[in-house]
């Protein structure tokens, strides 16, 4: 290269470069390998001084090339993070100056306010808002009745376990129904004098108090023990026939109910079963019954007559094979040894599983414990 030969022209930032027609001769090949030679001494010098410098993308296939940064400008984007290829410089060719960044941190500030503005405003806006109501309910039947029309009351164990139950028997259980209607005026006038006659204690309780629905039991008890086909349990792989009448009396408590179990009800005095039953009907309302006292049975007692329930059909209780559905004693015109009379009947209703009892042995122990509840006297032998 000759002396004095100009090979490069400095400027300010602001300064518009000389176009290189103006201010440079032709370079002849010389010229050109040399002034090549020093871009990459100057690049590399770059790369020593500046780390942001070693960051900066170099020339891509698409055209892309490095950005052009002035020292305070490289500076400020390391201290602030800014991504160089997000900015657009001002200065000469494209070059980023420091008021590029000035300008970028600024506006990144009052995007961040802005941001901060719309979310207190919206937070305030939901806290101003009325609040929606909870759903009153939490499962699909809900849906079909008006909001706010019901209370939900959520299941507590016992009642999950009595819909449990009740749905697996009738949907595994094939149940079939027999019902008849009893006289029962023989046993309300033996009632009567049995309470009359009733010894009192010395706080002038009586010893008993007996009910209808004693006498109910202790009669299906002893039809049980009368027809043994009948007091049986059905198995998947066999048929347990039982030797004792353990008879199960529904008992209403709240949230649900259950049904202690009389054991042995057939060798029991009707005195003795009313005292137990009330005994453990007591216990079965607070809750403190013994498993061993409510599992299990022969076979139950469902008695609604007290409720005025003329007649109704109840479910099989397994393991037990029947349950006997007891309605109201009601005045009825009937026809006795050919003449029309009125007397109290009774509707009873008995609830069978077909797997364990056939219909000949359920009729038989219908028949048994009709014969009984309208010959009283017959109950306490």
């Amino acid at each position: 290269m000759a002396v004095s030969q100009v090979i490069g022209l400095m400027t300010t930032e602001d300064e518009a470069s000389p176009r290189r027609s103006d201010s440079l001769p032709e370079k002849t090949p010389t010229a050109i390998v040399s002034s090549a030679a020093a871009t990459k001494t100057a690049a590399a010098a770059s790369d020593r001084v500046s780390p942001l410098a070693k960051t900066t993308p170099k020339p891509n296939g698409d055209g892309i090339g490095r950005i052009f940064a002035s020292p305070i400008a490289r500076r400020l984007m390391s201290e602030a993070s800014l991504n160089a290829t997000s900015l657009v410089g001002t200065g000469p060719r494209g070059r980023i100056l420091e008021r590029d960044v000035s300008a970028a941190l600024a506006a990144r500030a009052n995007d961040a306010k802005s941001k901060q503005e719309l979310a207190l405003d919206t937070s305030t806006a939901a806290a101003a808002a009325p609040s929606a109501p909870e759903p009153a309910h939490d499962s699909k039947l809900g849906a079909f009745f008006e909001a706010g029309s019901f209370a939900e009351v959520p299941h507590d164990p016992m009642r999950l376990t009595i819909a449990r139950r009740l749905s697996e028997s009738k949907r595994t259980i094939p149940h079939f129904y027999l019902s008849a209607e009893c006289t029962i005026d023989s046993l309300l006038s033996l009632r009567q004098q049995f309470n009359e006659a009733a010894p009192s204690g010395r706080d002038g309780e009586r010893a008993y108090r007996l009910s209808v629905n004693d006498f109910v039991i202790r009669a299906l008890a002893l039809a049980l023990h009368q027809v043994p086909d009948a007091n049986v349990s059905f198995s998947e792989t066999s048929l347990l026939r039982h030797r004792h009448a353990d008879i199960g009396v529904a008992v209403a408590i709240a949230g649900g109910l259950m049904t202690p179990i009389v054991r042995h009800a057939e060798t029991k005095s009707i005195a003795t079963i009313s005292n137990e039953i009330k005994e453990l009907a007591a216990r079965a309302k607070t809750r403190r019954l013994k498993p061993e006292e409510y599992q299990g049975g022969t076979a139950s007692v469902s008695n609604l007559g007290m409720y005025g329930v003329r007649d109704f059909a109840a479910i099989v209780n397994p393991p037990q094979a029947s349950i006997l559905a007891v309605g109201a004693g009601a005045q009825r015109m009937v026809v006795a040894n050919g003449k029309p009379t009125v007397a109290t009947v009774m509707v009873v209703t008995l609830s069978v599983d077909h797997r364990a009892i056939d219909g000949a042995s359920a009729a038989d122990l219908l028949s048994a414990f009709k014969a009984l509840i309208e010959n009283p006297m017959t109950i306490l032998v």
